[in-house]
């Protein structure tokens, strides 16, 4: 096999992953559109903040964040919970049996991540924006979907670390995530700006990838600015991603041979 024909081959297996996980969102509809309902209104309420203050721009910045934080959390949370689906449907141990290398399986959810997660934004934005009648006439769109793209590899990287916590703990390893998940939030200036973070607090947002990605969102979509007004930023998403993708795909490589090596891929009940 050419190794042209083998990468198309993982390709497919890859795109396997992603609609498969997709086919999982259709048989639980009712249960998205909770969840969707649930992001929807939380943006909504958090606009309302600023209205209350009768700054428009602040409403625009609380829905910036608000929005961005709801895509950047689905890429950490459904990459980093593909192990506990798997559990749950009861087809982890199978998976991990089939002739399909890691990396592919990881990177077809991945590709589910970021496809679903898009979706949801691009409806959060649309309500907040009619419900706020907000103005986007001065963003500057091409910078905007620059940075969604190279912020999802720093993010797909934690969620590739995060995803190995189901493996070590059949109970308590998928709740685990969401802690690592409220430090990013509690640390990247979401709703705020990181210069009111106590001082202790500080030197954590400047490690968060997401600290960089709102700050440059922001910056194109409240002011218009072009992608090289915001290079410093996208350098170092890009740098983040590139360390930590491999480093989160080993974490899940060493907890894949721990696991089995224990017996934690076996089925019970």
């Amino acid at each position: 096999m050419t190794i042209k024909v083998r990468a198309l081959r993982e390709f497919w297996c890859s795109i396997g992953f992603a609609e498969r996980n997709f086919m999982l969102v259709k048989r639980y509809a009712g249960w998205e559109a909770v969840f969707l309902t649930y992001t929807v209104v939380s943006a909504l309420t958090i606009g309302l903040i600023g209205v209350g203050t009768g700054d428009q721009q602040l409403v625009l910045f609380l829905v910036i964040g608000a929005v961005l934080w709801g895509y950047l959390s689905i890429l950490f949370h459904e990459v980093s919970e593909c192990i506990a689906w798997e559990r749950g449907e009861g087809t982890l141990e199978y998976t991990f049996m089939a002739p399909v290398k890691r990396f592919t399986q990881l990177m077809g959810n991945a590709l589910y991540a970021i496809t679903y997660g898009l979706g949801r934004a691009a409806v959060q934005l649309l309500v907040c924006a009619l419900f706020f009648g907000i103005s986007l006439a001065g963003a500057n769109f091409l910078t905007a979907a620059v940075v969604l793209v190279v912020s999802s590899l720093p993010f797909l990287g934690l969620g590739l670390a995060c995803a190995v916590l189901p493996l070590l703990s059949r109970e308590r390893g998928s709740q685990a995530t969401h802690i690592f998940q409220a430090s990013i939030l509690l640390v990247s200036g979401v709703y705020y700006d990181v210069s009111v973070l106590p001082s202790w607090l500080r030197p954590f947002s400047v490690v968060s990838p997401a600290t960089y990605t709102l700050r440059a969102m922001r910056a194109a979509v409240m002011d218009g600015v072009g992608l090289a007004d915001v290079g410093n930023e996208l350098l170092i998403l890009v740098i983040s991603g590139v360390v930590l993708i491999p480093v989160g795909f080993a974490c899940f490589v060493l907890g894949e041979r721990w696991a089995k090596k224990t017996g934690k891929l076996k089925i019970e009940g």
